[in-house]
């Protein structure tokens, strides 16, 4: 059995027991977090298909803790006027371990 939800603008895919790293969302460590954007839900050969959410649908996951992303170098550049602006960034995220999918 697996899921595709929505966090933030990102959809993932997730199935009982995974350890999903997401953008950064307010949740104590040890708390339960649920997951109403639920696109879809698939149970061997039975597929239900939101439109564009699965009604009753929920992903419930537990926050272990927050991590800090890959390192990104955004640059800016501007030509021939000898311009240029290297940044450094790295994003927040939190690690959601799923504990359960329900549908009804």
């Amino acid at each position: 059995m697996f899921a595709i939800m929505q966090s933030g603008s990102k959809q993932y895919r997730v199935s009982q027991g995974d350890r999903v790293l997401i953008e950064k969302v307010d949740a104590v460590k040890g708390k339960d977090i649920e997951f109403k954007e639920v696109l879809l839900v698939s149970e061997g050969d039975k597929v239900l298909v939101g439109h564009p959410t699965v009604d009753n649908a929920v992903v419930i996951g537990t926050a272990e803790s927050e991590e800090r992303g890959v390192k990104l170098y955004p640059l800016k550049k501007k030509r021939r006027k000898n311009y240029r602006r290297r940044i450094g960034h790295r994003q927040t995220m939190s690690v959601v371990r799923i504990k359960e999918i329900k549908t009804s």
